[in-house]
């Protein structure tokens, strides 16, 4: 499969501001709602870094890992680059066992994960990773599904992401990334790296084809959903 270039989420906000002028942060609590079923609440910060907004990107992997519900029932999940987690928080909502991690330099971000969870009473593990980097941490995770959320964003990080996803596949046979990205980040070059790390794209969706309209219309962007798995695990996975 190559790349080709170009019921109703309620969402309310609570909001609070600290401080005066230049120094003052503003916190939201958006709600992200999956049928009927249970609503996931995002504590995001307005102020601060793009780690701590809900994009849509993320709203929409999110979208996907409901409807993928059974698959996600009872799997190790690890999510990368989480920054608000919603995916992983829906994953582990369905019964999935999940680790949510973000760059190991990012304090606030993973401090914020860990009161996201506190406040949906989900129990995730939270994990500082730097991606491309072999920290004894990376070596105890075997996820049979990755998520990634806007993660194909920095070009400049492009070799570090897909080196430790090709390192996470290796170390669980059979497993799955499962990423969703804007069309900015350049197919072309996703490509030359997918076959340079020996992986394969089994899946290739318009992020918007399994969207609720009520959903789809709050949201902006080209976005696609992709599931990549290794090279010579690919006839496995062909959908």
């Amino acid at each position: 499969m190559e790349f080709e270039d170009d019921d109703e989420e309620e969402e309310e906000e609570e909001s609070e501001s600290s401080g005066a002028g230049e120094e003052c942060t503003m916190t939201t609590i958006s709600h992200h709602s999956f049928d009927n079923s249970f609503t996931i609440q995002i504590i995001e910060n307005m102020k601060e870094e793009y780690g701590l907004f809900v994009w849509p990107c993320s709203v929409v992997l999110a979208e996907y890992v409901w409807h993928q519900g059974s698959r996600f029932s009872g799997a190790k999940v690890v999510e990368l680059g989480a920054g608000t987690s919603l995916p992983g928080l829906v994953a582990a909502k369905l019964g999935a066992d999940v680790t949510l991690t973000d760059d190991s330099e990012r304090l606030e971000v993973l401090e914020n994960m860990n009161r996201v969870c506190e406040l949906n009473c989900i129990k995730c593990k939270v994990l500082g990773l730097k991606w491309g980097v072999w920290d004894a941490p990376i070596f105890t995770l075997r996820p049979k599904i990755i998520l990634g959320a806007d993660v194909l964003y920095d070009t400049k990080a492009f070799d570090d992401l897909f080196a430790t996803v090709t390192f996470l596949l290796e170390n669980s046979p059979g497993s799955v990334f499962i990423t969703t990205y804007h069309n900015r980040s350049g197919h072309h070059l996703i490509e030359f790296l997918i076959v340079k790390w020996g992986l394969k794209c089994t899946k290739l969706l318009d992020g918007f084809s399994f969207m609720p309209s009520s959903k789809a219309s709050k949201l902006s962007g080209n976005i696609q959903l992709a599931e990549i798995v290794l090279l010579d695990k690919a006839a496995d996975h062909v959908t």
